[in-house]
């Protein structure tokens, strides 16, 4: 395999030395509707359990789907997360600090087609991968810790064994 230089000098180690870049800047990757609009919404709406629209100045719309999300994932259930994002949402999609999962769309034409393709995934056993909801007066996603995923802390972390 051949080397291809990034420009690192071995005799002069600290020239042109880069550290700490860091993660890109989060507003990168915002869908063009909300950079567009970013500080100009005037009100949101929920139109049905998990079902949101939020409404700029500009008369611009972004709806958005909130399903249930698991707090660890496999790497399959996040490639078909992303998969449901490419196929429906220009790629778009967030996570939110309860581990939901937020598919946002421009159009309201764009809800049904997602809405159905949610609750068509299902597990072998016959629940939903998907659940739609978590809005308004509804249930949000139920948080806790999760100090039993590691061998090492039971000694340290009192929620572990006590479950």
């Amino acid at each position: 395999m051949a080397f291809i230089s990034s420009g690192y000098n071995p005799d002069k180690p600290m020239e042109n030395r880069i550290t700490d870049i860091g993660p890109r800047k989060y507003d990168e990757f915002y869908p063009p509707v909300i950079a567009n609009n970013k500080g100009k919404w005037l009100y949101h709406e929920y139109l049905q359990p998990g079902i949101m629209v939020h409404v700029a100045e500009s008369g611009d719309e972004v709806y958005t789907v909130r399903c249930g999300g698991a707090r660890l994932m496999s790497v399959t259930h996040i490639r078909e997360i992303c998969e449901i994002a490419d196929k429906h949402c220009d790629g778009y999609l967030r996570f939110t600090t309860r581990n939901n999962i937020e598919f946002m769309v421009d159009s309201k034409d764009k809800i049904e087609p997602l809405k159905k393709d949610l609750e068509s995934r299902k597990f072998k056993g016959g629940s939903f991968k998907f659940p739609i909801g978590g809005t308004g007066a509804g249930i949000s996603n139920i948080v806790h810790t999760q100090g039993w995923i590691h061998c090492h802390t039971p000694a340290t972390d009192a929620p572990a064994p006590s479950r």
